[in-house]
């Protein structure tokens, strides 16, 4: 496994100015950075793509759809214009150097309509994600869709539902983001669910049920551990979380409080629990670890 580190923990856009941050990601233990990004214009790629080979740091995407961009709208420009957005992200993504691209790309975040989402809305996500199989292949970018709990969308809610949409849409470069705030609060078993999600797990968010640190709340590592275990689940642990005072971004997720000491304990605090959850789960699945 690799672990990132989401870049919302210091700010919303990643520019030249924030390239200072990479070394130090790299020095406290990550093996790559996920950049937020919420237009498919603007990037310094070229500079973003040195920095990153110069700390040997990989990196994935992850995005929402803003404004009235969805893939399950009855208007089908607006559907289009959606489809279009999503293959611009994985382009750029492309162009950066990640392989990911992560987030509930379906509808905007805070959708709520009132009522369980419907065949004909289902039926336009399936459709969706199938006509964007071309541009993934062609850039070499899987899509991980991710489940949100229920007070932040009504359309996908769990690994489970997240597996069926997969299934039907049946193409190798979409698949699950699993995120264990969300899980945490929408599932009954952690373990469960990403066993649910089975080999279809192609990125992991983590973080905490209060999105704090990983390991100072009451989410089930071992079980989470274990059962990527099981699934032999090689990609990213990326914690996300965000910065406490970033205008627009603490109020679109809800953070009314300093939740840890800082933001950036987190990230460095967090990363070290998880390698080290990690190691203990290997260590105890094998009879004869090699590092007890």
């Amino acid at each position: 496994m690799k672990f990132g580190v989401n870049a919302l923990i210091w700010t919303v856009n990643f520019d030249s100015g924030c390239l200072p941050l990479l070394p130090v990601i790299k020095e406290k233990g990550f093996d790559g950075v996920e950049f937020p990004v919420f237009e498919p214009t603007g990037m310094p790629v070229s500079g973003i793509r040195k920095g990153l080979a110069e700390n040997d740091l990989e990196c994935t995407f992850c995005s929402v759809l803003s404004g009235d961009l969805s893939l399950i709208s009855d208007d089908a420009s607006i559907r289009e214009k959606a489809r279009a957005r999503i293959a611009d992200f994985v382009r750029l993504a492309a162009d950066v150097g990640a392989r990911i691209v992560a987030g509930p790309l379906y509808s905007p975040v805070g959708l709520l309509v009132g009522r369980r989402p419907t065949p004909d809305e289902w039926a336009r996500a399936v459709d969706a994600y199938r006509s964007l199989g071309p541009v993934l292949e062609q850039n070499d970018v899987t899509l991980a869709i991710e489940p949100l709990n229920r007070f932040e969308t009504y359309f996908l809610n769990t690994a489970a539902q997240a597996a069926k949409l997969c299934d039907e849409v049946a193409h190798p470069n979409v698949g699950i983001l699993l995120d264990t705030f969300h899980a945490n609060i929408e599932e009954k078993d952690l373990r469960a669910a990403c066993l649910t999600a089975g080999t279809r797990l192609r990125h992991v968010h983590t973080s905490e049920n209060d999105r704090g640190t990983p390991g100072n709340g009451h989410v089930d590592w071992p079980g989470l551990f274990s059962a990527l275990r099981q699934i032999d689940y090689n990609g990213w642990l990326t914690i996300e979380s965000f910065g406490f005072a970033i205008v627009g971004l603490s109020a679109a997720a809800a953070i009314w409080r300093d939740i840890e000491p800082t933001p950036e304990s987190i990230a460095f605090d967090g990363v070290k629990f998880l390698k080290k959850a990690a190691t203990d789960c290997t260590d105890a699945a094998d009879p004869n670890p090699r590092n007890p």
